[in-house]
């Protein structure tokens, strides 16, 4: 009685937001499945040329009563995949988890570092990537990432307000649950995520999952410590960002306790 279906949620970003986390602790619903994988479906078109069946074998799965969600952050930045989505589906929910503009950047920074340290390459400090000739380097891609009013104008282009719904990520990780009780409710689903659910692991510095007897942590890519940024970078960043997300703000009638 099961079936492969096209995704009714899509989790849209953001790249070191937190979605790996959103998705691990909605997949503790019962009413919910999810993809194993990040598809990148309507952000690459050499997949996209693939068409949807091909999008729908790589979905899990499912029972007529259970929605099934995918997660690619490369889809928020992404221009095409607003229109492409919308083409699949104009009625779809998407999810959007954001957290500190700043915080993400630094975030996506330490993400290459540790790669490219464990494939041998070359690193940069954080300092001489984000600062070219004395000013900040708004050229560099972590920095356009985390432009969230920039994005968010192109998806508004496509969906309305009420379809999109947006996850703060520096709460989910501080605590859970009320925010999972939020994405419950947008997407109509019985209230089945509980406190007991989840545990603080010491060690790691954050919560993880309780379900069906047993116990899982992120991986241990997440929440790897960040480097000590120099004030005066880090003041540059938070000045920089914060005619845009006062623009944020005002675009999704949401404020959110940035810098």
């Amino acid at each position: 009685g099961t079936s492969r279906q096209i995704p009714q949620t899509i989790i849209i970003g953001v790249r070191k937001g937190g979605t790996r986390a959103l998705l691990e602790m909605l997949d503790i619903h019962p009413n919910i499945v999810v993809a194993a994988t990040e598809v990148h479906f309507f952000d690459w078109d050499e997949n996209y040329v693939k068409g949807i069946d091909w999008y729908r074998s790589l979905m899990p799965f499912s029972y007529g009563n259970q929605i099934t969600i995918e997660k690619t952050p490369g889809y928020f930045t992404s221009p095409q995949a607003p229109e492409r989505i919308h083409d699949m589906n104009s009625s779809i929910k998407l999810l959007l988890i954001l957290r500190d503009p700043t915080e993400r950047v630094i975030s996506d920074y330490t993400q290459v570092y540790y790669s490219r340290v464990e494939s041998h390459k070359p690193v940069q400090l954080f300092e001489d990537i984000v600062i070219k000739n004395g000013a900040l380097n708004t050229k560099y891609k972590a920095i356009q990432r985390s432009l969230y009013d920039v994005h968010m104008e192109k998806w508004l282009k496509h969906f309305s307000l009420d379809q999109i719904h947006i996850v703060d990520g520096n709460t989910l990780i501080k605590d859970p649950l009320p925010e999972l009780q939020k994405v419950e409710r947008f997407l109509n689903l019985p209230s089945r995520i509980m406190s007991s659910n989840f545990y603080f692991n010491q060690t790691k510095g954050f919560y993880c999952i309780r379900s069906d007897g047993r116990e899982r942590c992120l991986h241990e890519s997440k929440g790897r410590p960040h480097p000590l940024v120099n004030n005066t970078v880090l003041e540059q960043l938070y000045s920089y960002f914060r005619e845009h997300n006062a623009k944020f703000y005002r675009m999704v009638n949401h404020s959110f306790d940035w810098h």
